[in-house]
């Protein structure tokens, strides 16, 4: 399982969310997507944990938290899902990892 955590400041780094989950148990890794053409954070980043426990405790207390001037939206990853071609692409995307979905 992975933890989405979205709404971040654009001015956080990988040890400040490492930092905050920590408390919540052992963080394995904490993936923070960058834009390509900007070179800044986009935003959201993704946490995984050792545990299932470790990461349900971590959304129960971060969940519309205050953090850096911003409220937190932690929930469970959803795995990505192809949602078809919208740029004109045709066939599979490639890459992987998890989306956020509303």
């Amino acid at each position: 399982m992975s933890i989405y955590v979205g709404n971040l400041s654009y001015e956080v780094d990988q040890e400040d969310i490492k930092q905050v989950f920590s408390e919540y148990g052992t963080v394995k890794s904490v993936q923070l997507p960058v834009d390509r053409e900007t070179g800044r954070v986009r935003g959201f980043a993704f946490v995984e944990m050792e545990s299932d426990a470790e990461e349900a405790a971590a959304i129960e207390a971060l969940d519309t938290a205050e953090w850096m001037g911003r409220s937190l939206k932690v929930n469970k990853a959803k795995p990505k899902t192809d949602r078809g071609s919208f740029s004109g692409r045709r066939g599979n995307s490639s890459g992987g990892g998890y989306s956020r979905r509303y």
